[in-house]
């Protein structure tokens, strides 16, 4: 293996151990090189934010200058952004002008895409019965369209009785229990990603895998 290789894998599993060591035992040294190595992740995940955000306009930049289809929804883009970002350093991102920002436009705009995945949704569920018609589709169309009427009244009728005691049932019963259920897989397949990374049986950071 070459140095570039060796370097960059023997970097992560120090700090991999560094991290661990300092969660299970009680040392005060550990403890802050742990909270220094935590401090420069959090450093660099803002700095690849931001790499991000630097890639987006450009992206949209190029967009505007060769006039490419949907040119003025770049330029909303655009503008947006730059004033947001400069009025986020002006003011501070706790200003009342600056949290307006948000309660105007973002939050508006994803509530509204909410609407549009649960239209979908009713579509989607719809469309499955007419192509796959079986228990767990029929159960699946019942689901939404229960948590759909649970969630909005409906005109002229108010809301449905017992609907919102249902929709709260399947929400924070089945759908959490599903959910945890996913949320331990993927927290398994991390420890075994993170555990491979530590050992160096994976080698992402330095170009090539054992």
């Amino acid at each position: 293996m070459k140095l570039r290789g060796i370097l960059p894998t023997a970097l992560a599993i120090a700090s991999g151990i560094l991290v661990l060591a300092g969660y299970f035992f009680a040392i005060d040294v550990l403890g802050e090189i742990r909270l220094t190595l935590i401090g420069w992740a959090v450093i660099l995940a803002a700095f690849a934010v931001l790499a991000g955000i630097v890639n987006l306009f450009v992206v949209h930049i190029n967009k505007i200058r060769q006039r490419e289809k949907g040119m003025a929804y770049s330029l909303i883009l655009v503008v947006a952004l730059v004033l947001t970002f400069l009025l986020g350093l002006v003011l501070g991102p706790e200003d009342p002008r600056v949290s307006s920002i948000f309660t105007t436009f973002q939050l508006p705009v994803e509530t509204s895409l909410m609407a549009l995945l649960a239209v979908t949704l009713a579509v989607a569920s719809i469309r499955l019965l007419r192509r796959r018609l079986n228990l767990l589709s029929i159960v699946f169309l019942a689901t939404s369209l229960v948590v759909l009427l649970g969630t909005a009244p409906l005109p002229f009728l108010g809301v449905i009785p017992y609907s919102d005691w249902l929709r709260s049932q399947i929400a924070q019963v089945f759908a959490a229990g599903g959910a945890r259920g996913i949320l331990l897989g993927v927290a398994l397949g991390t420890l075994t990603t993170g555990l491979r990374i530590l050992f160096g049986a994976d080698r992402p950071y330095g170009g090539d895998h054992g």
